[in-house]
């Protein structure tokens, strides 16, 4: 039997993540679901597991208060998690710089079927904002490590590492695209003025473009049994 897994996640104000997940536990425990979820003030960040039409059943009780999730849906043959965690955090995915807010500013979306158009630009100045041994598995050509071991520590890369005078475009990317939600938005705020993301993420451009046509070389780290995925 294959195994279903989702990684789903959106900034949208959540009042009670306490009560949120109070609510959320007993119906992914009844269902199966093994891995993680995080809720926050500032929205919902998952990876689970499980049988096909228990995923589906499980974001359908969440769609009334996440419904513009941002989902990734994979299939794997074994279960790549082993028991199932809900935390409640101050972030969905930690940064520390209370001036990067999606809710408020993100750079502008870039889809799978432009991003490589996007990385032929010579203006162009492509981070990967996930971590050094992240990294070290794969990327896109080009792109500058900023050399962190968490994210928390990206402020201080962009600090010490750009300057808006002199890079003026700026493009990122990330595993799923939540980190690069946060990326452009602290950029936003520190005065840059031409910024773009990967939409989805790495894991959804290897999911929409066609082998032939990717650019991404090596793997992608991803945060459970798989250890990575690949091109196709």
């Amino acid at each position: 039997m294959s195994i279903s897994v989702a990684a789903f996640y959106q900034f949208a104000a959540v009042a009670d993540p306490a009560a949120l997940r109070a609510e959320l536990r007993p119906q992914a425990e009844a269902l199966g679901l093994k891995g993680t979820l995080i809720l926050a003030s500032e929205g919902i960040n998952a990876t689970l597991a499980g049988e096909h039409a228990a995923i589906d059943a499980f974001l359908a009780v969440i769609t009334p208060h996440f419904d513009q999730l941002e989902l990734k849906r994979a299939q794997t043959p074994t279960m790549p998690f082993k028991r199932l965690k809900l935390h409640l955090k101050r972030e969905i995915v930690t940064l520390g710089a209370a001036e990067a807010d999606p809710s408020l500013q993100v750079g502008v979306y870039v889809p799978p079927s432009e991003w490589n158009a996007l990385l032929d630009d010579p203006e162009v100045t492509l981070i990967d904002t996930r971590n050094s041994f992240e990294v070290a598995h794969g990327t896109f050509p080009g792109a500058i490590d900023p050399l962190t071991t968490k994210f928390g520590e990206f402020p201080e890369f962009v600090a010490n590492q750009l300057d808006p005078q002199k890079h003026r475009k700026v493009a990122m990317f990330c595993t799923g695209g939540i980190r690069c939600e946060k990326a452009t938005s602290l950029l936003l705020a520190r005065g840059f003025s031409e910024v773009y993301h990967l939409k989805g993420g790495i894991l959804g451009y290897l999911a929409q473009m066609p082998v032939e046509e990717n650019r991404f070389q090596g793997a992608c780290f991803v945060f459970d049994e798989r250890e990575t995925v690949v091109p196709g």
